[in-house]
């Protein structure tokens, strides 16, 4: 039960419980969306309302994007609406696991705070139990509205929620009264079988007779980090977006969030530089972001490189990088670098038709060199987490029951 799908009923209920949404809207035209995003505003969120797994969902931010979305993108008929919602930048993705059993009673199994940016469909984002980054007041926020949420519901069993952190403000995107693919991880890492209980509370019983009665908050970190195909698939562009490209996952755990990243991707195969150089190269939406990231890495004894725009940024705040050329730019241009095995971690997020082709080109040579590829400002601040902690310590082996 997707909540922009749904009729009057629930979203009377939200406006009961003062629970916010982004801003949306339906449109079986072309003329409808253009309206609907007139009105909520730029960059916004499209999709089917007829399909799962983020398939033909995307991010527009103009009216010509919006224009070739609906003309050769997807089906758009009476009964198959296009649902618009107004995309939150930079708002952190969480996603909540709750049980819940016939006599109201409700507990949250984990609170789950994503590392992409909402934004990457969640079977693609890795995540961190419990969340790292957000601050007290927003999870009491999102425990108060899971809870009342399910009750609202009537609920019996579990309890999917995705949320949207953007500063100190929550948003929920999606309530599904059912079983989500993050429970195997959520129960692993607070060690409570959450499947299992929920198919006994189907069946009758409390959840104070099963002895689970109020939410486990680890000591330790367990991040979830997905398992990417593009390896097997010449010529995928390996960026992250709505539409779900994993298949499967890993999971690390440690005492700090650094560690336990730095073993999801390795069990993920993302072998991690422990020095060397850096490509840079990001779209205009992104550049002050990177600058916190960049200085990171060069404090962990990386080299920066970046294209033009970029480097003229991170120049402004004092930082010393040299000048890669772009692909029309002339040689040696940053493929040559790859090829000649001159960078190490590649950070990249492009915009526009031109810096899109070049970008798809830059990501392929780069999986086909094994050189790691981040396309999210949030992804890059965690794998800077995660070098530092490489650098600084041994890994260490222990039985997940021994964290338990």
């Amino acid at each position: 039960m997707t909540l922009p799908k749904t009729g009057s009923g629930l979203k009377k209920i939200l406006r009961e419980l003062n629970i916010k949404q982004p801003p949306n809207g339906t449109a079986r035209s072309y003329q409808e969306a253009l309206d609907v995003a007139r009105r909520i505003n730029y960059p916004v969120v499209v999709r089917p309302s007829y399909v799962l797994g983020g398939r033909a969902m995307e991010i527009v931010y103009s009216d010509t994007e919006l224009e070739r979305y609906m003309t050769y993108a997807v089906q758009v008929e009476p009964d198959h609406p296009i649902l618009i919602d107004k995309f939150l930048e930079n708002a952190v993705e969480v996603d909540v696991d709750a049980i819940a059993d016939q006599t109201g009673n409700v507990v949250i199994g984990g609170i789950m705070e994503h590392i992409e940016q909402a934004g990457i469909h969640s079977g693609d984002s890795a995540c961190s139990l419990p969340a790292v980054f957000l601050s007290p007041s927003v999870l009491d926020q999102i425990r108060t509205w899971t809870v009342q949420l399910a009750k609202a519901l009537k609920v019996v069993g579990l309890m999917n929620i995705q949320f949207a952190v953007q500063g100190d403000q929550v948003y929920i995107l999606e309530a599904n009264p059912r079983a989500s693919r993050t429970v195997p991880f959520v129960s692993k890492a607070i060690g409570v079988p959450l499947a299992k209980m929920a198919a006994r509370i189907m069946t009758g019983k409390s959840l104070t007779e099963l002895g689970y009665t109020q939410e486990i908050i680890p000591q330790h970190i367990s991040v979830k980090e997905a398992v990417l195909p593009f390896e097997k698939f010449p010529g995928t562009d390996t960026i992250l977006g709505p539409e779900m490209r994993s298949t499967g996952e890993v999971m690390g755990i440690d005492a700090s969030f650094g560690v336990a990243f730095a073993k999801a991707e390795l069990a993920a195969n993302q072998r991690l530089p422990f020095k060397g150089t850096v490509f840079v190269s990001m779209n205009n939406r992104d550049k002050e972001a990177v600058v916190p990231v960049v200085k990171d890495l060069m404090a962990l004894g990386f080299s920066i490189v970046a294209t033009e725009g970029t480097r003229k940024t991170l120049l402004e705040h004092g930082l010393d990088v040299e000048l890669v050329l772009k692909l029309h730019e002339g040689r040696p241009h940053v493929l040559d670098w790859i090829k000649n095995e001159k960078v190490q971690l590649i950070i990249n997020t492009p915009s526009g038709e031109e810096a899109q082709a070049d970008g798809r080109l830059i990501r392929r040579t780069a999986l086909g060199y094994k050189i790691p590829i981040i396309t999210t400002i949030a992804g890059a601040k965690a794998t800077a987490a995660a070098i530092r902690a490489l650098q600084s310590q041994q890994l260490s082996v222990k039985a997940l029951q021994d964290y338990l």
